[in-house]
């Protein structure tokens, strides 16, 4: 099994940062693909970001292109989100995920979740 656990969000004025980070353990060799998902009340979980496990490719959606960056330290299993110039529309429950495949833009795609980290920001 493998465990994700994020920290990093909090509440935030538009237009400022913040880097969520999420920690992988256990049985990490398994791991691929690692992502970044939201999730906003009353709406379906989003993709996000995506990135590789050399780091070689990096996915965005559309939303966040220019804005955020998602980066990966293998040697310390960690994945990292920068979000910078966020937006109210930005606000939601971000999840880390992993998964065997190389790389996946849909939650069906990945196979380890964390538990969410609220990010708000206020207009």
């Amino acid at each position: 099994q493998v465990q994700l656990v994020e920290s990093g969000g909090g509440l935030v004025q538009a237009g400022g940062s913040l880097r969520l980070s999420c920690a992988a353990s256990g049985r990490t060799f398994v791991i691929n693909a690692m992502g970044w998902f939201r999730q906003a009340p009353g709406k379906e979980r989003e993709f996000v970001a995506a990135i590789t496990r050399s780091a070689s490719n990096v996915y965005y959606a559309d939303s966040v292109k220019g804005r955020f960056s998602i980066s990966r330290d293998n040697t310390k299993n960690t994945v990292y989100l920068q979000m910078n110039s966020l937006k109210p529309e930005d606000t939601a429950v971000y999840y880390c995920a992993a998964g065997w495949k190389v790389v996946g833009g849909t939650p069906l795609e990945y196979d380890y979740w964390g538990q969410g980290t609220q990010v708000t920001v206020s207009s």
